[in-house]
């Protein structure tokens, strides 16, 4: 397509919106405030802050530069660049079809528990009877009523990745309406997706506020909050927690998708896409602060309700076993009596010492989760013991689907756009074009509604981007400062805003950011290479719980496609343009000796 023909955002906010719905997603609410719990509190802002200045804000604008200044998706921007490094864009945009796949997956679970919500009873409050109206399930008495939900009403999930049974109706109309959706979103291209990220980008926001009055005045939040904020300096001393700080900012600005160099494609070439790249990233990592706020004040909640129920199971034992008056022990005073009473009669306290509970508050709040498990289990364990639950789980799922319909927007994009700037498909109508790859991702994703799909879920979750992503970046950063040239790269910046960039770019740019990712990126290869045979946690029926299980062969070669698939792109495509190069010299060399001897 040419320039002239590219559709524009109406302004400079739509864009700067768009970049935020994408950027701000569900890894802000589910996986920074289990990073932050991992890695120390408030500790694990120093080196999340420094990554993001030292990696994250320059990564973020380079590719913002690159796609407005060759206004073209990700393919085609890096085959402009250098026609050897258009595997790039296409490592890009096969990466971005898997998050597609099964992204929306989430949305349809985020649909799912919204539609649930608006029951009188919530139901995952409570165990249902089992089919003899005996008793309750024993599956969800073994479990916890909000496990049970999960696991088994919503994924109706299999004990393990090779039993599969069929698609589980529910979660496939739950999906099939959220890549309606989703198509609905961005139907008509840039007109549509500009008009939709001024809701998804700013609601959420309202909803984490909303949610910040009411966490910080529960019960027991601000055991949460202070634990948030308590550093453990000593984490300052592990790799590991440098590393999660890089491949956090890495992962939550969304970098290496094609996502952000499909959106500045469609800028004014003169837009300033310097300011936004620091709003943008300010604005990312300030949710996560944020929503780790919100969640903190959540898990204070839950971690003293826990606690408190773990004393009164206690408080009754010691006044069943010593015949004690029914106000002698309180919740507050049962630390004391455990003491007196093991002092007083040693021989009937040893009798129940062993079904005495150890109560640890500091335990419940170290008690770390992340992904699916905090958004779908632990939130909704916090909600149900809430005043007016309903209410509360309709505006926090609702509020994770327009976390999650935003971020498929820019993956959905980062897919069209490359394609639209082929010819055979730029004649396609935009609707056409468009709701063809809505259709066959939903298609495709309708295996993950199967009883193993949640499996195969995870999988996809864990190898089908991370890997590819990093080599990615790393590919591109290496592209614009050695191969295609900060001397032309800076020109091009020059012609775009009227100036040059500042010492603290080019020195990003050129060697710090490089290193870092290079350094990330071996440890991520040796992490996966130190940790064996791939594992995953299926469910166990009879325990109530998740087990650790390995990969069958098929699942292991499965892997193994996933991280070659994307990544051999590049080389394979550098091939190709070599091979296709070559041919066309021999076939020039041939004209020329013919028009020669005809000379």
């Amino acid at each position: 397509m040419g320039n002239q023909e590219r559709p524009k955002w109406d302004n400079p906010i739509q864009f700067l919106l768009a970049c935020v719905s994408y950027a701000v997603g569900l890894g802000n609410v589910w996986r920074f405030p289990y990073l932050c719990q991992m890695h120390g509190g408030g500790g694990f802002l120093i080196p999340y802050l420094i990554m993001l200045v030292l990696e994250g804000v320059p990564l973020f604008c380079m590719e913002l530069a690159v796609g407005q200044k060759m206004r073209l998706g990700s393919i085609g921007a890096w085959s402009a660049m250098n026609p050897y490094l258009g595997g790039v864009g296409l490592a890009s945009v096969v990466t971005s079809m898997y998050l597609c796949l099964y992204y929306n997956v989430i949305n349809a679970w985020s649909f799912w528990y919204f539609f649930n919500s608006f029951q009188s009873v919530l139901p995952w409050s409570d165990c249902p009877v089992n089919a003899n109206q005996t008793g309750l399930l024993e599956e969800c008495e073994k479990a916890t009523p909000t496990q049970y939900f999960f696991y088994r009403e919503t994924l109706n999930i299999s004990p393990s990745i090779n039993v599969n049974g069929g698609i589980h109706t529910s979660q496939a109309l739950c999906l099939l309406l959220a890549w309606i959706i989703s198509y609905l979103f961005v139907i008509r291209g840039v007109k549509s997706t500009g008009k939709v990220v001024y809701f998804t980008a700013t609601f959420p926001y309202v909803v984490l506020f909303i949610y910040l009055i009411r966490g910080v005045t529960l019960h027991g939040a601000l055991n949460g909050i202070q634990y948030m904020f308590t550093p453990k300096m000593e984490q300052l001393a592990n790799p590991n927690t440098w590393i999660n700080a890089a491949t956090q900012i890495f992962f939550s600005l969304g970098l290496g998708f094609g996502s952000l160099i499909a959106f500045a494609s469609y800028n004014e070439y003169n837009n300033n896409f310097e300011r936004q790249a620091i709003a943008v990233s300010v604005i990312n990592s300030g949710t996560s602060i944020f929503a780790s706020i919100v969640t903190f004040a959540i898990y204070g909640f839950k971690a003293t309700l826990n606690f408190e129920n773990c004393l009164e199971r206690s408080r009754m034992l010691l006044l069943n076993t010593f015949d004690l008056a029914e106000d002698s022990i309180t919740i507050d005073t049962v630390f004391d009596w455990i003491t007196k009473l093991n002092a007083t009669y040693p021989e009937q306290f040893a009798q129940i010492e062993d079904k005495l509970e150890v109560c640890d508050l500091e335990s419940e709040l170290d008690t770390a989760v992340e992904g699916a498990g905090l958004a779908f289990i632990v939130y909704s364990e916090a909600i149900k013991n809430m005043p007016l639950p309903q209410l509360w789980s309709v505006l926090y799922f609702f509020m994770l689907l327009l976390l999650g319909m935003g971020s498929m927007l820019g993956n959905i994009t980062a897919v069209i756009t490359p394609m639209r700037d082929f010819k055979i498909f730029s004649r396609m109508s935009t609707e056409m074009c468009n709701g063809l790859v809505c259709m066959f991702c939903l298609l495709l994703g309708l295996s993950f509604t199967t009883t193993s799909g949640n499996y195969w879920f995870t999988m996809f979750n864990d190898y089908g981007a991370n890997f590819s992503l990093l080599f990615v970046v790393l590919i591109e950063i290496i592209t614009v400062s050695y191969v295609y040239g900060m001397n032309r790269f800076e020109k091009d910046i020059e012609d775009m805003l009227g100036h040059r960039p500042n010492w603290y770019w080019k020195i990003m740019w050129k060697f710090v950011s490089p290193l870092l990712l290079v350094a990330v990126f071996i440890v991520y290869i040796i992490n996966y290479i130190q940790g064996g045979t791939p594992t995953y946690m299926a469910w166990d029926k009879e325990q109530g719980k998740t087990v650790v299980m390995e990969y069958p062969v098929f699942g292991q070669v499965f892997i193994g496609l996933l991280l070659v698939s994307s990544v051999s792109c590049v080389p394979l495509t550098a091939l190709y343009v070599f091979c296709k190069k070559r041919k066309q010299g021999r076939h020039d060399k041939r004209e020329n000796v013919l028009s020669t001897v005809s000379a």
